[in-house]
């Protein structure tokens, strides 16, 4: 659509955004909603979990301080709005799916969320809106899930609906990189589905970089999680090749870090954990399979992530080891279980690996962690140990250090296995 009577017809359209529909209120999606009703529009919030709705409505969700102000203002406005019914959909002017996208027990795409996302909206969509999809996923999900269903309706992409997609950059806990201070990628299926998207995201931030389709921007959200995924496989594997010259790593990669210019650091620690870095690549290798294509990195990346857990338990092992113990019997308390500093969230941390792991080894393990008051792992619950006595444990393994808590007593316990790499080794003797 390059004629002038059809960018008008664009600018016409822009300017009747008055109201936007999230779909999935998750970690992703309420931090959306709120930043887009900050900018001045009508939300519809919908989450077909009313549990999920509650929380919201009470405030009983882990958010960055700026994001629970805006919630506190905004969950009393009659233009912010909360609900389950999949109908309202029609009422928007534009629609942001930002529901997740995991994998099944064979470490293949589930897509079963997005796909009922997409059909509710498909079965909603009326002329003029504009449909932007944020979950992660594989090279072609909104020419599948949005582009066919919606031609196959009538509707003629670009003209008389609005496709694009633009994969999400939340960092959970982060206040630096905010979602407002953060630059977002957007395709659009055609150029004027770009313009009509880039309206629409221009309400979280300034910071637009429009690329030629969805499927770039799509591609572009696998890659940056790939190439996080596999320098830190490679920085946990330097730690170990410096363990066994008994070198600090994280002297080795300060150093490295300061030359200006071909290095980037990454450091090393227990394991990956959240919803993007452990999933994301899965999908990039699902579908070079299905296309007949290897990616022996990537491939040997990810299985290196999902043997950390297991390295970190034979690092306590050989620690026990060496001061003539065994793992049987031994009282081990993991500290810090959330799969980042900073966060409630425990999903794929890999903490609970390591728990489960202990466990089956015959160790006694226990877990400190001031923000998760309670976890399940294969054995049951665990509840939080809120003061630790260092007496009543023989290891303590740190997992993950949440800011602003105090761990001077870790300097009392027997042995401290740090799996951070965040304190002074000069500060334990084991």
């Amino acid at each position: 659509m390059t004629s002038t009577v059809a960018e008008h017809e664009i600018l016409a359209e822009l300017n009747e955004l008055t109201s936007v529909a999230v779909i999935g209120m998750g970690y992703v999606g309420l931090p959306t909603a709120l930043g887009l009703h900050e900018s001045g529009v009508a939300i519809i919030g919908i989450d077909l979990s009313q549990n999920r709705l509650d929380a919201i409505r009470s405030g009983a969700v882990d958010l960055i301080e700026a994001d629970h102000r805006r919630l506190e203002k905004a969950v009393h406005q009659e233009d912010f709005q909360l609900t389950a019914d999949l109908a309202r959909l029609a009422e928007a002017d534009a629609v942001l799916v930002c529901v997740p996208t995991g994998l099944d027990e064979y470490l293949m795409p589930d897509l079963g969320p997005l796909e009922s996302a997409c059909a509710a909206l498909i079965a909603h969509a009326r002329t003029g809106q504009t449909l932007i999809l944020t979950s992660t996923s594989y090279v072609g999900t909104a020419g599948r899930l949005l582009v066919k269903p919606l031609v196959a309706k009538g509707f003629k992409i670009g003209r008389d609906i609005f496709v694009a997609s633009s994969p999400e950059r939340i960092d959970p806990g982060n206040v630096t990189h905010t979602q407002q201070e953060t630059p977002r990628v957007l395709g659009g299926v055609t150029p004027a589905c770009t313009a009509m998207a880039q309206r629409v995201i221009n309400l979280l931030t300034p910071k637009v970089h429009c690329v030629s389709s969805a499927e770039v921007a799509e591609l572009t959200k696998l890659y940056e999680n790939t190439f996080r995924a596999v320098n830190i496989a490679l920085a946990n594997e330097f730690a170990e090749i410096s363990d066994g010259f008994s070198i600090d790593p994280i002297e080795v990669i300060d150093a490295a870090a300061s030359k200006p210019y071909g290095f980037m650091a990454f450091h090393p620690g227990p394991g990956v954990g959240g919803h993007c870095i452990p999933c994301d690549p899965h999908y990039l290798l699902w579908q070079l399979r299905a296309t007949q294509h290897n990616a022996p990195l990537v491939t040997q990346a990810m299985h290196a992530i999902a043997e950390r857990p297991k390295q970190v338990v034979d690092r306590v092992v050989s620690t026990l080891s060496r001061n003539g113990k065994g793992l049987a019997g031994t009282r081990v308390l993991v500290v810090g279980v959330t799969y980042k500093p900073g966060v409630q969230d425990v999903r794929s941390s890999s903490a609970l690996d390591i728990i489960d792991l202990l466990t089956a080894k015959g160790a006694k393990v226990g877990y400190h962690d001031p923000l998760v008051p309670t976890i399940r792992v294969t054995g049951g619950q665990l509840d939080n140990v809120a003061a630790p006595d260092p007496g009543d444990w023989d290891v303590a393994l740190i997992h993950t250090v949440q800011g602003g808590h105090d761990y001077d007593w870790l300097a009392r316990c027997a042995i401290v296995i740090d799996a951070t790499y965040r304190f002074d080794p000069a500060l334990f003797a084991n």
